[in-house]
């Protein structure tokens, strides 16, 4: 079986086909249908005809909303069309963040969770806020990369305090660097985990990505960067003063924290229960309240938080200790 299909002059061929015709292989893999390039259009010959002209049809579309279209992406409408949904469906597209180097999309799984990604999608400050296991970093990750690819920033910038969660971690051998990197490990898993290592850590010798202890975040302005500042529970309110006022001109933030793992030594005030305080009212800031219910690790993770909650709540006194 044979059939030719035209492809709009509107339509980027190079973007469509992918680099070194990859999109038309994944095609080609996925349908087993042969496609070969013919003037101005596509010669497809085989058994799966609809299948590959309709995934050809979804890419096309993509290019014509502007939106860019990835290795990535590509991967999720092929797989979409198998299963005979439509990427360009809105109930299909709408909530995916961006997709991983697998080709996996990352959606929000809960309704705190999308109320989360829609504020950092619609404000330049976000403060993502609570328990461990609700995806605040990942999914500030995942937004962070997606502006990224789609030009919206130039830079993204993860930063840490490094404070101390009851280890000592100043003896441990090694430069400088050696030393923080425990600290910044969970947001390299994070970039790992989305862009794939190799990927990630191009982006890092360019300097496109920056992971850095907050420290190294004093006297710089930063403009059209993407930045988000990891376990903010563990700043003093020098520190978070200091961090909120680094933004510059086209740039966004986004501030992570659990306020009920603080591990700042005792009589410090920290910066991240500060700030809900003094800024709640301030406009175009969103405060974003996870909780239990948007827990999305391993269920025994859920329970534990709510039975740390219960014994609080009922000893309170034990939270001062």
């Amino acid at each position: 079986m044979e059939r030719k299909i035209t492809i709009p002059e509107t339509i980027d061929r190079i973007e469509l086909f992918g680099n070194l015709d990859s999109n038309l292989e994944a095609i080609r893999q996925a349908t087993g249908v042969d496609i070969f390039q013919r003037d101005d259009g596509l010669i497809l010959k085989g058994e799966n005809l609809d299948l590959a002209e309709g995934i050809l049809a979804e890419l096309a579309a993509v290019l014509q909303k502007k939106e860019p279209l990835d290795k990535q992406k590509t991967a999720y409408i092929i797989g979409l069309k198998q299963e005979g949904l439509s990427y360009s469906d809105s109930n299909v597209s709408r909530d995916v963040i961006c997709f991983t180097h697998k080709g996996k999309p990352l959606k929000p799984k809960t309704v705190g969770q999308k109320n989360y990604v829609n504020s950092i999608r619609n404000r330049d400050i976000v403060f993502g806020v609570g328990p461990a296991g609700t995806g605040k970093t990942y999914i500030a990750v995942a937004m962070a990369i997606n502006a990224y690819k789609n030009k919206e920033v130039q830079k993204i910038i993860l930063a840490r305090p490094a404070v101390e969660a009851g280890e000592r971690l100043g003896f441990l051998p090694g430069d400088l660097q050696d030393k923080v990197d425990p600290y910044l490990r969970p947001l390299y898993d994070a970039l790992y985990d989305v862009l794939g290592r190799e990927a990630a850590l191009r982006l890092k010798e360019k300097e496109v990505i920056e992971v850095v202890p907050l420290a190294y975040m004093r006297g710089r302005t930063l403009d059209n960067s993407f930045i988000i500042l990891d376990e903010a529970q563990n700043t003093t309110r020098e520190q978070m003063k200091m961090f909120l006022t680094r933004m510059g001109f086209g740039s966004k933030m986004v501030i992570t924290g659990d306020i009920t793992q603080i591990d700042l030594p005792r009589g410090k005030k920290s910066g991240l229960v500060e700030a809900t305080r003094v800024l709640k009212n301030v406009r175009d800031i969103d405060f974003c309240y996870l909780t239990d219910v948007d827990v999305v690790r391993h269920e025994l993770v859920r329970k534990i938080i709510c039975a740390y909650d219960q014994y609080y709540k009922k000893y309170p006194d034990e939270l001062e200790e």
